[in-house]
Order: C-alpha cells, then sequence, then structure tokens
C-alpha cells in the first residue's frame, strides 16, 4: 500500500486549525500541525512534506521568513499561503518568495479542499518528470556526450538492450562513435566484468579474417609459428564487437553463423571444437538490408544479428551537441598541449552549427585537435578556423534582414554563403516580414531548425513555438 502524502499546516491559532484540520479529515493524506515557526522548521526537517499551509502571521517567526528559509535550504516541497491579509500585493510577495498558491482567510471547506488536491497531483507530476529527467534525460552516457533527443533515444535503447544476451546491430555514418556505443553496451550488460574485444574487419586482411576471430593452431598457415587465441576465445565470457562486419566475405559470414547459433568454434587448422560464451555486437556504416539485396551479405545472417537494430544519429541531427562536444574536445586538448584555449568565439560557435559534419565527431575532435596544435590564445576565433570551416559563413558572417531604400519599397533577406540568393518582397508588417525571415532560413537550412535558429542568432525553441502559433 503507498504511503499517504505528508501535508503540514503552519497555524498559530488552534481554533483555526481545528476547523482546517475537519476541512480534511477524509482526505488520503497524513496531515499534522505546529503552532510556531521554530516548530515548523524542525517538522520541516525531519521529515519533508509534500506541501505546506503556511499562515503568514505566526508568534516567533514570520511566513515570509520560512518561505525564504524553505527555498535556500533546497527542500522539495510545495507551499499555499494562508492568510486574513488578502492583496493582491502579499500574494505576488508570496509568491516571488517561492509560494505555490494563496489563500485568503475566510475559506471553505471545498475551497481548501480543491486547492490541495491540486497541489498534490501538481507535485505528483513534477516528481515523476524529474524522475524521468534523471533516468533519461542524460547530458552524458559512458562514454558519449551530448543530450540531443536523438542521442536521448539511443541512450534509452542501450539501457534497454544491454542486459539481455540479445545481439545488437549497430549503423551510422563512420565517426558517429559505434565502437564507443558497444562499449558501453558492454559496461551496462550482465558481462560488464569480462572482457570488451574489438576487432574491426575493415582493417584485417581477409586471407587473415578467420585467424582474427577464430585463432589458428602452429603450423595452420605459412608464418603460423605457434597456437594462437582468436578474438572469440578473448571474449570468453564478456563482448565481442565486429566492427565494419560488412567486410567480411561470404565464406567467413557462413562460419559466424554457425559459430553464432551454436557458440561453439575451432581453430583454422585444427580439428578441436571449443564452447565459448560471449555477447555479440556488430556494427557497419553501410546500409545491411542494402548489402543483403546486392548479395554481399547474408540474408540469414543478417537477421540472426539484427535482433536489436541500434542507429546512430549523424552530428548534423544532434542540434547543440556539436558545440557542448566542441567544448569538451576543447578544454581536454588544451590542458594536454598545455594552451590556454577556454572559449569560441560567438562567430565560430555560428560556423560550428552550421557545417554540416561529414565526418561526424571523429571529424569535429580533429578539427579541435588543429585548432589547439596550430594557434595559441583563449578565444579560438574565425581566422583559426582550417578548411572548409573556414568559409561556412561566407564574407558576411551573419543571416541579415535589410530595407533598401524606401523609394523601391523592398526588403531583402540575405543568407550566408550564398551572396546572390536573396528574396525580394513589398514592405509587409513586421510579423509577416518575421515568418518569412523564419521560414526562409529553415528552408535554408534544408529544414534543420538548430541550424536555422543559429543563423537568425534565436533560440531553437523560438523557431518551435512561433511555427506552433502558426499551425505549423
Amino acid at each position: 500500500m503507498a504511503s499517504k502524502e505528508k501535508v503540514l499546516l503552519v497555524e498559530d491559532s488552534e481554533s483555526l486549525a481545528a476547523i482546517y484540520q475537519e476541512y480534511l479529515k477524509d482526505e488520503s493524506i497524513d496531515l499534522s500541525h505546529v503552532a510556531t515557526g521554530q516548530a515548523a522548521k524542525e517538522a520541516i526537517e525531519a521529515r519533508t512534506p509534500a506541501v505546506i499551509l503556511l499562515d503568514l502571521k505566526l508568534p516567533d517567526i514570520s511566513g515570509e521568513e520560512i518561505l525564504r528559509w524553505v527555498r535556500k535550504r533546497g527542500f522539495q516541497t510545495s507551499v499555499i499561503v494562508i492568510s486574513a491579509y488578502g492583496s493582491v500585493d502579499v500574494a505576488v510577495d508570496t509568491m516571488r518568495l517561492g509560494a505555490q498558491d494563496f489563500l485568503e482567510k475566510p475559506f471553505d471547506a471545498s475551497r481548501l479542499i480543491t486547492t490541495l488536491r491540486n497541489m498534490l497531483e501538481n507535485t505528483r507530476l513534477k516528481n515523476l518528470v524529474e524522475n524521468f529527467t534523471q533516468t533519461f534525460d542524460r547530458n552524458s552516457y559512458h562514454g558519449f556526450i551530448g543530450s540531443s533527443l536523438a542521442m536521448q533515444t539511443v541512450y534509452q535503447i542501450i539501457e534497454s538492450a544491454a542486459p539481455s544476451k540479445a545481439t545488437i546491430f549497430i549503423t551510422g555514418e563512420s565517426g558517429t562513435g559505434k565502437e564507443v556505443c558497444a562499449e558501453a553496451i558492454h559496461k551496462q550488460s550482465r558481462c560488464s566484468t569480462g572482457p570488451f574485444i574489438a576487432l574491426n574487419c575493415g582493417a584485417i586482411p581477409r586471407d587473415l579474417m578467420e585467424s582474427e576471430i577464430f585463432g589458428h593452431v602452429k603450423g595452420a598457415f605459412t608464418g603460423a609459428s605457434g597456437e594462437r587465441q582468436g578474438a572469440a576465445s578473448l571474449a570468453n565470457g564478456g563482448t565481442l564487437f565486429l566492427d565494419e562486419i560488412g567486410e567480411m566475405d561470404l565464406d567467413l559470414q557462413t562460419k559466424l553463423l554457425r559459430f553464432i547459433q551454436s557458440g561453439i568454434i575451432k581453430k583454422v587448422g585444427g580439428s578441436k571444437d571449443e564452447k565459448v560464451d560471449v555477447r555479440f555486437i556488430c556494427a557497419t556504416n553501410r546500409d545491411p538490408m542494402e548489402e543483403v539485396i546486392a548479395g554481399r551479405f547474408r540474408e540469414d545472417l543478417y537477421y540472426r544479428l539484427n535482433v536489436v537494430p541500434l542507429n546512430l544519429p549523424p552530428l548534423s541531427e544532434r542540434g547543440e551537441d556539436v558545440i557542448v562536444l566542441a567544448k569538451h574536445f576543447l578544454k581536454l586538448y588544451a590542458e594536454e598541449d598545455e594552451k590556454t584555449f577556454n572559449e569560441f568565439s560567438n562567430d565560430v560557435e555560428l560556423s560550428l552549427r552550421c557545417y554540416n559534419w561529414p565526418g561526424n565527431v571523429r571529424q569535429l575532435q580533429n578539427v579541435i585537435r588543429n585548432i589547439v596544435v596550430l594557434h595559441n590564445g583563449t578565444i579560438v576565433l574565425q581566422k583559426h578556423l582550417p578548411p572548409p570551416l573556414d568559409s561556412v559563413l561566407g564574407n558576411e558572417g551573419k543571416a541579415v534582414i535589410q530595407c533598401t531604400s524606401p523609394e523601391n519599397n523592398t526588403a531583402i533577406f540575405t543568407m550566408p554563403g550564398q551572396p546572390n540568393a536573396t528574396v525580394a518582397q513589398d514592405i509587409k508588417p513586421l510579423a509577416e516580414i518575421e515568418r518569412d525571415a523564419i521560414e526562409n532560413a529553415v528552408e535554408f537550412c534544408d529544414g534543420n531548425i538548430p541550424k536555422a535558429a543559429a543563423l537568425l542568432e534565436v533560440s531553437p525553441s523560438t523557431i518551435y513555438r512561433k511555427r506552433q502559433s502558426w499551425g505549423e
């Protein structure tokens, strides 16, 4: 049975306290009463109530002082002020001090009950939101950095799928962090105390791939001077991560499928079967279904591996994560190289937001490394950016709306990097010009709201709010 919500009544009048307690006797709450400010403090410290019903006029400490104390100490409680001295000024002042509602004496039972129920429901919903935020709204996660909605989805999938033994197939462009993702899954899994073995199938010659995975016995091929453990054996009791699995030839894919189904391996040149227990994670930067259709990837292996698909978003779809990552790398490399860089200029941040990042996080990492190595200073300036970042904003450096002379009655919207791309229009009301500016910026950025917001030098939430008001 769920425990009842704690409600504290702070009222120095015993007769009024008795009335309020009678009003609330049938409510499913744990109601207690104190008559002084000091007693209220002690009760709050002993067990923080969900709601405080607070009289402003107390014999020892004013209700306003109690409010200040509650907020200063950071108690997670809601306060309903009750006072006979009701006025707009008093109500506003108490709200500024942190009260959530105000009841003017005298009030009847229904008013008190309705106000308290609403406050308890608001408190319950607030706690649910905070718990959700703590669980899912992360700024970083096992090596990942970023709090964008796209990354929150990735974190949630990892959180849900990691504890199982299901095979996870990671897809995403090069540089999006597929190995970081695999390690995060391993750390969240039940085999986290076991080894994590990563093998890049695209970096190993095809004639050596089978040996790298399954191992070999002495004399199995020219150069095999001794017996060697493969990645599958080394990963026993832990996780085997096969990166760029699409590079594996079809014959080896058949052997890998047999291994995944049976858990049994055989070293190259050997005759003895070996049982191993590993968690499989694989990754590719290609579209695996296209590889299947093209005949380069076995369909049965694809469906065996693709139990839990996990797609990593490109950096261009991660909004403000670009700046968060850039600042992280700047601090990291500045400390490593004993440089004094600690921030980016506004136009540099704009360039970072507007660039498409075809190389994703790895490219951003290399760009920041290049800046720190080749330059000195405390602020990264536009002149420090290497190509092609140095030309992202063009000559103007920002999106502008400018009005030509009154004689021709036109307004010009100019986008950066496209000096000849202008839209001429008749003079309109300011609200319409604002809408046109936003829609042009969004269209210019191919629907990417964060980029459009960066060009217009407003918050992305501003654009979302405006478009919602237009019914879009």
